[in-house]
């Protein structure tokens, strides 16, 4: 058994959470309305989880400044997501390629995970991405170039298209 480490922290567009263990992250929160919404965003691991806001300073500070609209990257933070299949692997690995102002369709999402015709499950995928913003779903949108996904109403969809604008995508979705 893993030992969890937790945080949450206010930022310009909300707060966010972070769970990890030694390995890397485990999960984060889109930003939220309260401490206790990202709490319950990192699911029931964070339950058991050590409060420890030294262990992601440094990623609590790059992740205050990508919200605030700075270009940040995320390559080199490790992830702790062995126990997702394959295939969630993969296409977390592939949208985590998509570069800053740029977005990607689920088929091609889908075709980068070794999968061509799963442009469905690569949806499903970035549904259930546990570490949004580090693994940068909001940079896949539908093969129209429309705003698909991003958790639950409108809001979501809102705040999907704010991250694009702040990457400086703007209208041009592909």
């Amino acid at each position: 058994m893993r030992t969890l480490f937790y945080d949450v922290f206010e930022t310009d567009l909300g707060w966010v959470g972070l769970l990890g263990s030694e390995r890397g992250i485990r999960r984060s929160s889109l930003p939220c309305r309260s401490p206790k919404e990202c709490l319950g965003d990192l699911g029931a691991e964070a339950e058991g989880a050590a409060r420890d806001e030294r262990r992601f300073e440094g990623l609590r500070q790059r992740l205050s400044g990508y919200l605030q609209g700075r270009a940040v990257d995320f390559h080199d933070v490790a992830l702790d997501v062995e126990d997702a299949t394959g295939f969630h692997r993969r296409a977390w690995a592939a949208c985590r390629s998509i570069p800053r102002g740029e977005t990607r369709t689920y088929k091609w999402l889908a075709q980068m995970a070794g999968s061509p015709r799963a442009s469905r499950a690569a949806g499903q995928t970035m549904a259930r991405n546990r570490v949004p913003i580090i693994v940068p779903c909001h940079r896949v949108v539908g093969t129209d170039g429309s705003l698909r996904g991003f958790g639950s109403g409108a809001a979501r969809l809102d705040l999907k298209r704010q991250l694009l604008e702040m990457e400086g995508v703007g209208g041009r979705l592909l």
